[in-house]
């Protein structure tokens, strides 16, 4: 999701507010909000301390998303993420969270290309132009977990890569399998 730079940083002053070093500007949560989704990462700092406070901004946009009634956690998930900060040996939550992300993003990326491949209208003129809009829809309804794509609406492949084929229904299969019994297990740690 990065830009593979360095994140944009925000500095807090004494006052509390957010000033952008790259704009010299001062933004609100909503603007950091809006960075973020635009595929970017953010730092942001304490002026005077020099701490990393990034952490507790995310955490308090996230808070503010979901009393504005734009609810993505359900209550059990959010349940079980107290429980787990109570819970010894809770160090598989971050790694199980940040693997659950990756293989989110990593779908939707599947999905779209097959989407593109299979699609006997991508002939037609104007396609390209449609798929951006796609593209964007998708980014925005997904709050821009999607990946990244290209001012021509492409997926944006490493270099002297190969791209993958769409996994099989036994494929999914066996990733649903592994996702219900990392919830098992973190169920059992509670």
């Amino acid at each position: 999701m990065s830009d593979g730079g360095t994140p944009l940083l925000i500095k807090r002053y004494a006052s509390r507010r957010l000033y952008n070093t790259e704009t010299s500007d001062y933004v609100t949560l909503d603007d950091i909000s809006g960075f973020i989704r635009d595929g970017r990462e953010v730092q942001i700092v304490d002026l005077k301390t020099g701490d990393d406070l990034t952490r507790q901004y995310l955490l308090q946009i996230i808070a503010e998303h979901e009393s504005r009634g734009q609810s993505m956690l359900p209550v059990d998930v959010l349940n079980d993420l107290v429980r787990s900060y109570m819970t010894p040996g809770a160090s598989v939550v971050p790694e199980f969270l940040q693997a659950s992300f990756e293989m989110l993003r990593d779908g939707q990326s599947r999905m779209l290309q097959n989407m593109n491949a299979m699609n006997p209208m991508s002939k037609l003129p104007g396609f390209d132009a449609l798929q951006a809009q796609q593209a964007a829809f998708l980014k925005a309804m997904t709050g821009g977990m999607s990946p990244g794509f290209g001012g021509d609406g492409k997926s944006e492949a490493e270099p002297g890569t190969e791209e993958e084929t769409a996994p099989s229904g036994e494929d999914l299969d066996a990733i649903k399998q592994q996702l219900s019994d990392l919830q098992a297990k973190l169920s059992k740690l509670s």
